[in-house]
């Protein structure tokens, strides 16, 4: 996938991080951080620009993938504040706490930048992936790879390594592409398609913490098809007498 980004270079003290957003905003998509069910939101498009970017987080460690989704269009369906989501690599160490500052300059233009994801790397490390969760002995606490996960400054934050994130991301691009052969979806009601796996749990059970994702068709619904319908035709009007 080729996706057109925004850069940024924010020098907080002696240290230079790299901010990348994505150049348009993604419209159509949402997010409630989990509380502890959480939902992303989002049509064909924002899913699939949102699958990409988890890729493109999931292999450039020293970057940070911001992605502004407050700046789209409310949902109709949900409940709970909205917020953005960063992504970042487990090796950067990045806190939630420092993020304020960090967006504060990211205000300062950008340089444009334009990246390709390899799908199927992504296919392969999402692969990897399910293959060590499913084997017994690497369900340990000390031996599990997660997304771990916060909420801070009205931003959803998800730290976590390149075979997890990969997972995400083909969770979302499965979402995108079977969101519009949903029932519901040419009446615009948001349909659960999946969810993203590999979640921190916190300790001492409970509920677990989700995040579901949803399709939901952008209006005016009579134009939306969904994949194999056959398209409406106008009818030819009669002739005259």
């Amino acid at each position: 996938m080729r996706l057109r980004l925004r850069e940024f270079r924010p020098r907080i003290g002696p240290c230079e991080h790299r901010v990348v957003q994505p150049w348009q905003p993604l419209r159509h998509t949402s997010l409630r951080a989990p509380a502890p069910i959480g939902t992303l939101m989002g049509d064909h498009d924002g899913l699939n620009r949102l699958a990409g970017l988890i890729s493109f987080a999931a292999h450039a460690r020293h970057t940070i993938v911001h992605v502004p989704l407050r700046e789209g269009l409310p949902p109709d369906e949900g409940q709970g504040p909205l917020v953005d989501l960063v992504l970042a690599h487990h090796s950067l160490s990045l806190r939630a706490s420092q993020w304020p500052e960090l967006r504060r300059r990211l205000r300062q233009g950008g340089s444009p930048l334009t990246v390709r994801t390899d799908e199927a790397r992504t296919a392969r490390d999402a692969a990897a992936w399910r293959a060590r969760e499913q084997r017994a002995d690497c369900r340990r606490a000390d031996c599990r790879d997660e997304l771990r996960h916060t909420t801070h400054a009205n931003t959803f934050f998800l730290f976590g390594s390149r075979d997890v994130f990969a997972e995400a991301a083909m969770s979302l691009a499965y979402a995108a592409g079977q969101g519009p052969r949903e029932k519901n979806a040419p009446k615009g009601h948001a349909s659960v398609v999946s969810g993203l796996r590999g979640l921190e749990q916190p300790p001492g059970g409970g509920h677990p913490v989700e995040v579901l994702v949803c399709f939901t068709a952008y209006p005016p619904y009579a134009h939306f098809r969904r994949p194999g319908a056959p398209a409406s035709r106008r009818r030819r009007p009669a002739a005259a007498p």
